[in-house]
């Protein structure tokens, strides 16, 4: 009588890497991001634009109550300059561009800039 082998069963691939003589494992670190830098938009005063035209650009533009817009007036007013608001530098370019025109448009010679906040 012959014998019948049974089949060979396959082989399963090895789980283990093979050894690759001190390779090192580079791990994964996650990127911290920055906040970007913010901008604070400063107005500053003269001699021709009415405290009530300020007052005003600040509520329209700015968002302020009218107690908050009276107080960062009349900072502007005695110390030469005020900071109005501090956003992103985009948003802060947008909100000088937009005073800088309701000004020219009222016919003020009202200026308004954007720095960045230290």
């Amino acid at each position: 009588m012959a014998t019948i082998r049974p089949p060979k069963a396959p082989t399963r691939p090895s789980i283990a890497p093979p050894d690759t003589g001190g390779a090192a494992v580079v791990e994964r670190r996650a990127q911290k991001t920055t906040p970007p830098q913010m901008h604070q938009v400063v107005m500053l005063n003269d001699d021709y634009t009415p405290m009530e035209f300020v007052v005003v650009v600040l509520q329209e533009f700015f968002h302020k109550d009218r107690e908050a817009a009276t107080q960062i007036m009349l900072k502007i007013h005695l110390e030469g300059k005020g900071v109005c608001g501090v956003y992103s530098r985009d948003v802060a370019a947008t909100k000088v561009e937009q005073v800088l025109d309701a000004a020219r448009h009222a016919g003020h010679p009202l200026q308004c800039l954007s720095e960045p906040v230290e």
